[in-house]
């Protein structure tokens, strides 16, 4: 039984700071069946420690890893050429690079550590990027479910988004806002709060996601499921995310398994 997170930043000082080493972090994800993981950047800066990261540890213990580039609504405010020139030349080399995503992008009100008009432009300017070199996109969305979705029904109208756009990231809107992204070719992702006992809002979105639409991830280090919640986060607890993905849509955890597995490597245009 195989597992794919698709996103954790394994690369974070966290498990630094934590005394984890990243081969490690990698043997673990292999002995609990995480054998492909994507390392998303947040950053320019994040967005080189992933293709970095990618390219040096692959394959380590069995287990592949992939990237992508992109700027946080966080980050916005630092958006400049230079990023720029850098998220397309590697999407220009995406294949020596390991990049299958531009990511993680969109908007956060919840800290607004950028300004919001600055992170509805960073935003458009990086969706424009990913549907001009035909790849798919990570959407970060907090606490601003209602401008992410004009700037994309918009996207939409105007044909500027891929068939399959990419995925909502530990997706926390609505069961509502949720059906719309499905209905644009979304895929929706589940992390650790979908085990988490006081939350009820997930897992009705869950319980309304196809089975086709639903991959797994860690967020790591962050987001950590339970039971091991409080402690550094890292690929090798994806299986119990999976576990209560499959309780949820009453499947064995086998099933839910292969289908996110899958569903990850569709999403990414992987075999």
């Amino acid at each position: 039984m195989s597992f794919f997170d698709t996103h954790a930043h394994i690369y974070d000082r966290k498990y630094e700071e934590a005394g984890a080493d990243i081969k490690d972090v990698l043997a673990r994800s292999a002995a609990s069946g995480v054998d492909r993981i994507l390392i998303p950047g947040d950053s320019k800066r994040t967005s080189i420690l992933a293709v970095e990261t990618a390219a040096a540890y692959n394959g380590t213990d069995g287990v592949t890893l992939f990237a992508s580039v992109g700027v946080h609504p966080h980050e916005a405010k630092d958006y400049d050429d230079d990023t720029e020139e850098y998220i397309r030349d590697c999407l220009e080399n995406r294949e020596d690079r390991r990049v299958l995503a531009v990511g993680e992008i969109g908007l956060d009100y919840y800290y607004d550590l950028s300004e919001r008009d600055v992170q509805k432009a960073v935003f458009e300017k990086q969706l424009l990027i990913a549907y001009e070199y035909d790849i798919p996109f990570i959407l970060h969305e907090r606490d601003a479910t209602g401008d992410c979705l004009n700037i994309l029904r918009r996207f939409y109208k105007e044909g500027k988004l891929r068939k399959e756009p990419g995925v909502c990231h530990c997706c926390s809107c609505s069961v509502e806002a949720s059906q719309e992204l499905i209905k644009m070719g979304f895929f929706i992702g589940f992390d650790g709060p979908l085990t988490f006992k006081n939350n009820k809002k997930t897992p009705e979105v869950l319980k309304n996601t196809p089975l086709d639409r639903i991959v797994i991830e860690t967020d790591s280090p962050y987001l950590t499921p339970e039971p091991n919640r409080g402690s550094t986060n890292e690929p090798c607890h994806l299986p119990y995310v999976c576990m209560r993905a499959a309780e949820i849509k009453g499947i064995t955890l086998e099933e839910a398994a292969r289908i996110t597995y899958d569903n990850g490597n569709r999403l990414y245009g992987l075999s």
